[in-house]
């Protein structure tokens, strides 16, 4: 059995065999084990509009996400599993993990069994390149396509798109977006890839006694 945490209501990984969805209504910083986790905290609090993009009337506090990311770095530590964030997410260097270089393989994160690395979801099934990290810990580290995907993707534009893509919008004048769904939407070949990963986790008992 894997858990998936912070995923949305009846989204890719509902009805899937095995696998624990736990959406907004379960509250996923209560997820207590024993499965290894697939975690998808939310971001919003974390990007370049962390405190409220140019129009916003609401200021927020950067890195004010009621525990999300802590919670779910927690229970990949203890479980074993993998965590996704977007590129140059602030929670890395708040939770003192070691960021990863933008095209490479694994490379350690913290002192604590953690190894990330950054990949494009372009490269599994994303209509936008979506430059993303990943943090690992008590799992075999797979082989993945490394570097830029191949491919014509739809920009976005939600505080952790690239520079080299703003200055291609600006550029070319591409303003072609996509809704905040599809944005945050896990395409299946991703989801699978991560499920993956999280099946290789060590149970819980035999981490600790290693």
């Amino acid at each position: 059995m894997i858990a998936a945490l912070y995923v949305q209501t009846n989204g890719c990984y509902f009805g899937l065999r095995d696998v624990d969805p736990w959406d907004e209504k379960r509250d996923a910083r209560t997820y207590a084990g024993p499965h290894p986790v697939v975690a998808h905290p939310p971001c919003e609090r974390w990007g370049r509009y962390a405190t409220g993009g140019p129009s916003a009337r609401v200021r927020r506090i950067k890195g004010d996400d009621n525990g999300c990311f802590r919670a779910a770095l927690a229970a990949v530590r203890r479980f074993g599993g993998v965590l996704e964030h977007p590129e140059a997410s602030a929670a890395w260097l708040a939770h003192d993990l070691i960021e990863p270089p933008r095209h490479g393989g694994w490379v350690v994160a913290d002192w604590q069994g953690g190894w990330t690395c950054c990949i494009e979801q372009g490269a599994y099934g994303h209509r936008a390149r979506k430059a993303t990290w990943l943090y690992a810990n008590g799992v075999d580290l797979p082989s993945l396509d490394w570097g830029r995907a191949k491919g014509d993707f739809i920009r976005l534009d939600e505080g952790f798109d690239s520079v080299e893509e703003r200055r291609r919008a600006i550029k070319t004048g591409v303003c072609q977006r996509l809704s905040k769904r599809q944005r945050a939407a896990t395409p299946e070949p991703f989801r699978d890839l991560l499920i993956s990963i999280a099946r290789t986790a060590i149970p819980d008992k035999a981490r600790k006694a290693a």
